[in-house]
């Protein structure tokens, strides 16, 4: 239902007609929050967070991590960019805090594992692996000691590595996320399935970075950032078909750009099972909630396709 102006009002409450199973795991609705773009007190005061298909939160490292340092954002041409450095209070803090709140609030819940070599995320996998986590998603962009500081989502056979061993620890559903930055995706892929993963998300923030003209120096102190927001869009709907052409039955969750319902609904068309929202709420917190009224609506005159989703199958 809309309030002034035409706009959805997200706060109304709304009984969703279009879910999606990804990797057996329901999901109420078809979209989620993207990694590292929601925090429970902030987004929490602006929506139901139980009202999306999952929240997934940000990177949980083994040990509480500081981030880059500032300034960490620079805005660009229909997007920005950034190199926050997945700053969090650790594994421990989240199993204490975060998580039993977000569950207590009746979300399913998502929860991005970060690490900087194989033995980092191991330890998260090991603390996660009997916790109330829905399922669990591994972030294989950052960069990685154990792999001559290299992301680990760059290598096949080190991921392969990675996700065969995280496998072992848990039978929760487990995501990879899937970078860009890489010469073929699909062979990446298929290593991550290989190993025993039960989805893939894709895609992370692409390698971007502006200058000061002033001083003719980097904006960002890490000199350069992940760029995310609408700019991406076309380049993360071409990796989600690229990927569901090679590997026509592994569950897909599409990121990149989604600031809308029609935008949603093309991840769609292009092989996803679900998707996940992430710069657009840093513009407008409700944008996830907003984004999943619309998609919902747009299902009701598309009952094929509907069909397929509440059935764990796609487009």
């Amino acid at each position: 239902m809309n309030g002034q102006n035409g706009q959805t009002d997200v706060l109304e409450p709304h009984e969703w007609r279009h879910k999606t199973i990804v990797a057996g795991v329901e999901w109420k609705n078809p979209v989620g929050t993207a990694s590292g773009t929601f925090q429970l007190d902030a987004c929490g005061d602006y929506y139901d967070v139980s009202q999306l298909g999952v929240i997934c939160t940000k990177g949980v490292s083994p040990v509480p991590w500081e981030g880059n340092p500032a300034p960490r954002t620079a805005e660009s041409p229909a997007g920005m960019v950034n190199a926050v450095g997945l700053q969090n209070p650790g594994v421990d803090h989240y199993l204490v805090d975060e998580l039993p709140r977000l569950k207590k609030l009746g979300a399913t819940v998502v929860t991005n594992v970060a690490g900087h070599s194989d033995e980092d995320y191991a330890q998260v996998v090991e603390k996660l692996a009997d916790s109330s986590a829905d399922m669990l998603e591994i972030n294989v962009s950052c960069p990685n000691v154990s792999h001559g500081g290299m992301s680990v989502g760059t290598d096949p056979k080190a991921l392969h590595r990675l996700i065969a061993n995280l496998r072992a620890m848990t039978d929760k559903p487990m995501i990879v996320k899937l970078s860009p930055n890489v010469t073929d995706i699909v062979e990446i892929a298929h290593a991550a399935v290989d190993a025993g993963v039960d989805a893939l998300s894709l895609i992370n923030t692409l390698v971007g970075m502006r200058f000061d003209i002033e001083t003719g120096k980097p904006i960002i102190a890490n000199r350069t950032g992940g760029v995310s927001g609408p700019a991406i869009f076309p380049i993360g709907l071409g990796f989600v078909w690229r990927v569901r052409q090679a590997l026509p039955t592994i569950p897909i969750i599409g990121i990149g750009g989604i600031d809308s319902g029609e935008k949603a609904l093309e991840y769609l068309y292009a092989g996803a099972n679900a998707v996940e929202v992430g710069a657009a709420s840093l513009i407008d917190p409700t944008a996830p909630v907003r984004v999943a009224r619309e998609l919902d609506d747009l299902l009701d005159s598309r009952p094929d396709l509907a069909a397929k989703l509440a059935n764990g199958q796609t487009w």
